[in-house]
């Protein structure tokens, strides 16, 4: 096809694909679905060879968040059966990120529900940071923590925190229409304020929750222009007491038009296959290695993932190989420029959902991982099958709990 050649071209040389051409990526047929993979495919390797990045979700207080954001299972009034619980200790944090690191992690996503952290959060955030680097030589860390004020991403970075996670979630037109606590410009602020400490910053959007296709081109330009080192792709898990429990909008066929789009628009950029890969790429999640260079492993927020042994299986029967601690995540250009990273000599460190948390499902502030869309364009709505509810479980192990982690 001439647009994935000259998609695949403007990949090579970082240049920005039109709208039209990134709608264009969405309304393709199945038929054409195997080229579109292969064409960003192309562009994945260029800037990330066969590297796969795992992130890790540490929840350090769950629940109880005074926002209202319809995708997030920790929202005001949830009746989701959740679990709950206030802050972790440091050394309870500590001991739960060292059983992602032990799987493989290279960066550990510590996320809290709420609007934003008090400075006295700030300060149990930055010991808890301190204990797991001093456990856990060359790790990353990633805060995601909602809105911040003037001054709490500069203290972060102090405490050594390489990045900070907080995600758009959908375009700026339907933003209202999903939360009504907080503004998409006070997500755009703390984005901003991340990247004006020298945080790394990780910002991405939720598929799946009734927008259209101009709704996710809208959402990964706006990204592109907040130039995050990563992109947390989402796909909404619509657990039972969210306000978007019916939505099943997705097929695994769409999530990877998705993921093709946003590689083409952000070629260069980590991006992360966040919460809901399990529920609705399902089977053909290791396609989705060819078009993102990042996972979370194990375990989300508040929801099970896919076992964390089958995750390193998956990527080493896919001909993929886990991205070494001692790898740089981005590209030299990005790694070496002004506040982004890639190596943990840098400001940043290229990396997360959650990211950051780039990848959760919830979290007032925090990459969640639910999201999606149905094309509003020339193709038709996906044919969706029944929901996968079977698919959809409350974490009950890990964090807050007596029980082992999935790492």
């Amino acid at each position: 096809m001439d647009l994935l050649n000259t998609l695949v071209d403007k990949g090579l040389r970082r240049e920005l694909p039109t709208r039209e051409e990134a709608l264009a990526v969405l309304a393709t047929s199945d038929d054409d679905l195997l080229d579109v993979v292969a064409a960003a495919g192309k562009v994945r390797r260029h800037w990330f060879g066969r590297r796969v990045k795992l992130n890790y979700l540490v929840n350090l207080k769950s629940g109880l968040c005074p926002e209202d954001c319809s995708y997030c299972s920790q929202r005001l009034g949830s009746t989701t059966g959740i679990l709950k619980y206030t802050w972790l200790k440091p050394d309870e944090a500590s001991q739960a990120a060292a059983a992602g690191l032990a799987g493989g992690a290279k960066r550990v996503c510590l996320v809290a529900s709420g609007r934003g952290p008090t400075d006295r959060d700030v300060d149990r955030v930055s010991k808890t940071i301190k204990a797991i680097k001093d456990q856990n030589e060359g790790v990353e860390v990633c805060a995601c923590l909602g809105l911040l004020s003037d001054g709490q991403a500069e203290r972060l970075r102090e405490a050594g925190a390489d990045a900070y996670n907080h995600n758009l979630n959908t375009s700026e037109a339907t933003y209202g229409e999903i939360t009504s606590t907080h503004t998409y410009a006070d997500r755009v602020d703390t984005v901003n304020k991340a990247h004006a400490a020298g945080l790394s910053a990780c910002s991405g959007l939720i598929a799946g929750m009734g927008e259209t296709d101009e709704d996710l081109v809208d959402v990964v330009y706006s990204l592109r222009d907040l130039d995050p080192d990563s992109v947390p792709v989402n796909f909404l898990i619509p657990v039972e007491g969210t306000p978007l429990a019916k939505e099943w909008n997705l097929t695994p066929q769409r999530c990877l038009r998705i993921l093709a789009m946003v590689r083409f628009v952000c070629p260069d950029v980590e991006v992360r296959i966040a919460g809901g890969r399990e529920v609705h790429l399902r089977t053909m999640q290791p396609l989705a290695l060819h078009l993102a260079n990042s996972i979370f492993l194990g375990d989300y927020l508040t929801t099970e993932g896919q076992a964390g042994k089958a995750d390193l299986e998956m990527i080493a029967d896919a001909g993929f190989e886990v991205e070494g601690a001692d790898q740089v995540t981005l590209p030299e250009h990005r790694a070496t420029a002004g506040g982004g990273c890639g190596s943990h000599e840098s400001a940043g460190c290229g990396s997360q959902e959650s990211a950051g948390c780039g990848g959760q499902h919830d979290g007032a502030g925090c990459g969640s991982h639910e999201g999606g869309g149905v094309c509003g364009t020339a193709a038709a709505a996906p044919v969706v099958t029944e929901p996968r509810t079977d698919l959809v479980a409350v974490r009950r192990r890990g964090a807050g709990t007596d029980l082992a982690p999935n790492a």
